[in-house]
């Protein structure tokens, strides 16, 4: 029932006009999900705004979350992103195999105390803006949001799985959804990409790359890095973990993280871009894309996004309808939505760390 009949059956019903109380409703509050009858209802958000009935959004683990993650990161980069080095450390601790485990520890923050600081500031600096991103944009559209939950992964090479937000998005139109959807990438990398300049530039061309582990590079890093060589200098297109500085590192995470974001499928930020662009028509090109990367997971052998593609399977390929389909993007979204299907092409790194 929409918000207009419903107030003109209280009136009729001798009962309050509810409007004044609709707009006392704090916007710090998160409509109940569960007032949300069914994702087709139109007019589902106004209605659970009419019962005045709000919950206050959850601090208090977000904020543990944020605590930890923060460790987490500082963790990785004390390590410098080497989580074979840190869990070999916290064996020896454990069985006790580590004479003197408290030196050590601080040998290791003296050492790389300062780049582990500056890694969590860019890192977190990076993933914090995107997922506001999202957050003041459904705040805009009074679309229900959480706070960003981090997530923290010490045993990570990165230190973490990035942060999420909980969004109730059957109460978002179409054009809603996408500019919902687009705002955290965007905002991801207005950051990361100035983070990633200042790693390049900080980029010791002397050092030999050594070690087991390498990062691969996406194609527009490739493109920046190779701007920069110095005469004389031969650049393989891949970095070695020794050779990297804290913004470096931070800036190739966020072009990770945004490029995965960006893939077109599902519930994913780049799901809600071709819903708002294609309808759903969009649940094609999400199909045709999970049989591409399969088919490209097996010719590769990188089966570790097995996993990625799962969890895809498992939330399921096709983006839901949002409230109102009908809502037409214009052509300047529209503009702006297909530039920024390049985003994946030009910051996913396929395969990520290899030996």
């Amino acid at each position: 029932m929409g918000t207009r009949r419903l107030d003109d059956c209280r009136l009729a019903a001798g009962m309050p006009d509810n409007r004044e109380s609709i707009a006392r409703v704090p916007v710090d509050r998160v409509i109940d999900a569960e007032l949300v009858d069914k994702p087709g209802d139109v007019d589902a958000a106004q209605s659970a705004r009419v019962t005045g009935i709000a919950r206050p959004r959850r601090r208090k683990l977000p904020i543990i979350l944020f605590a930890v993650t923060s460790l987490s990161v500082c963790w990785a980069g004390m390590w410098r992103w080497s989580p074979v080095e840190s869990l070999d450390f916290l064996f020896e601790i454990y069985s006790g195999q580590a004479r003197d485990w408290g030196l050590d520890l601080r040998c290791l923050v003296v050492r790389n105390g300062v780049d582990a600081v500056w890694y969590a500031v860019a890192m977190l600096g990076i993933l914090m803006t995107h997922e506001m991103g999202h957050f003041l944009m459904s705040v805009r559209y009074r679309v229900a949001a959480s706070w960003p939950f981090f997530i923290p992964l010490p045993i990570s090479p990165v230190g973490t799985l990035g942060a999420v937000i909980g969004m109730d998005g059957r109460s978002a139109d179409r054009r809603q959804i996408f500019d919902i959807g687009l705002a955290g990438p965007l905002a991801g990398l207005a950051i990361a990409i100035p983070v990633l300049w200042l790693g390049i530039e900080r980029h010791d061309w002397t050092i030999a790359p050594t070690g087991p582990y390498f990062l691969d590079l996406p194609l527009g890093l490739k493109w920046a890095m190779q701007s920069q060589v110095p005469a004389g200098v031969e650049f393989s297109g891949v970095i070695a973990l020794n050779q990297m500085n804290p913004f470096f590192m931070a800036g190739w995470v966020g072009l990770l993280i945004t490029g995965l974001n960006m893939m077109p499928v599902s519930q994913l930020d780049g799901g809600h871009v071709i819903y708002g662009l294609f309808g759903r028509s969009s649940r094609w090109i999400a199909r045709l894309f999970l049989v591409s990367a399969m088919v490209i997971i097996v010719l590769t052998e990188l089966y570790a996004w097995s996993v990625m593609l799962i969890l895809i399977l498992i939330m399921g390929p096709d983006h839901p309808p949002t409230r109102d389909d009908s809502v037409r993007l214009g052509w300047f979204r529209t503009a702006i939505g297909w530039l920024s299907l390049l985003i994946p092409v030009l910051c996913f790194p396929p395969r990520v760390f290899f030996e």
